[in-house]
């Protein structure tokens, strides 16, 4: 039995709270290396995967040599639709905004994971996780109600898109016998990977091949916060409890995002955000108590 295999399911909730918690620290690292105009949004992509996978690889180089062909089956479903998310989301970014970006996709999502959940997974919906889901809807609704970026329908359409992608690796994570952290790696590869001809097709300059000096200590905390240990942690903590639950503890992600977009990027939610984003804070504490209720 592996660690991960032995983690108990409020590790597994930790697991995924901290890997939420991360990802919201990531649009903003985004948004800067973007705000800059050096890099695009596949650029942010492609180095972000290429840093985190081998980070990853650094870091837990004994474990990662037992790599199987699971893992490597799983990643060419898993790498393109990660890549597609992380392109969506920082198109979403350039369009809209961090914190609005942020709130739409991960708003949608678990309504997504939760209808994908019962229909592929066989999940029950408990009444909690019924709630859980209603109330993130319910906050979704009020964060496009206004606030910066709200106009923008093209940054509506990329963070939805970026949702879809996410629900999608979510499931197949979830249903996934692989070691999450060897299948981290093997997405990151082949996320690069697909990326890569894209890049290039896109026409990309000189400065996003070989990133400026500037730019390297943003990619280097993307690649290793955001991406190598919030992934990492995520797929593991799926391995102990459901995807709808993942799906909304992540929710988590918006808030730290809102926090930061409007702290140190001068973005300023409105009203109908500010109450949204206070619904989705509960939401995450319905399912926390559930889960500390389930242990007992």
């Amino acid at each position: 039995m592996t660690h991960v295999h032995a983690l108990s399911v409020r590790q597994g909730f930790f697991f995924v709270l901290i890997a939420a918690i991360a990802w919201g620290t990531g649009g903003a690292a985004g948004a800067l290396l973007t705000a800059t105009g050096d890099l695009g949004p596949v650029a942010v992509s492609f180095w972000r995967f290429t840093i985190g996978a081998a980070l990853l690889v650094a870091v837990r180089r004994p474990r990662l040599l037992r790599i199987g062909r699971r893992d490597w089956r799983d990643a060419a479903l898993a790498g393109p639709l990660l890549a597609v998310c992380q392109v969506a989301y920082f198109s979403a970014i350039e369009q809209a905004g961090v914190a609005l970006a942020t709130m739409i996709t991960m708003g949608a999502t678990p309504v997504l994971v939760a209808l994908g959940a019962r229909m592929f997974l066989r999940e029950p919906l408990s009444r909690d996780a019924v709630a859980a889901v209603a109330l993130s809807v319910t906050g979704l609704l009020l964060m496009t109600g206004g606030g910066d970026g709200a106009s923008s329908p093209l940054g509506v359409m990329w963070a939805l898109i970026s949702a879809a992608a996410y629900a999608t690796t979510t499931l197949l994570a979830r249903a996934s016998a692989a070691d999450p952290y060897g299948r981290a790696v093997a997405g990151f590869t082949t996320g690069a990977l697909f990326l890569l001809p894209v890049f290039l097709l896109l026409g990309a300059a000189p400065y996003e091949l070989v990133p400026s000096p500037a730019d390297v200590p943003v990619l280097g905390y993307l690649g290793a916060v955001p991406t190598a240990l919030a992934y990492g942690l995520f797929f593991a903590g799926l391995t102990r409890i459901g995807a709808t639950t993942a799906s909304v503890v992540a929710l988590l992600e918006p808030l730290v995002a809102a926090a930061i977009g409007v702290l140190a990027l001068d973005e300023r939610p409105g009203p109908g955000q500010i109450m949204g984003a206070a619904l989705l804070l509960v939401a995450v504490a319905v399912l926390a108590r559930a889960q500390l209720r389930s242990q007992e």
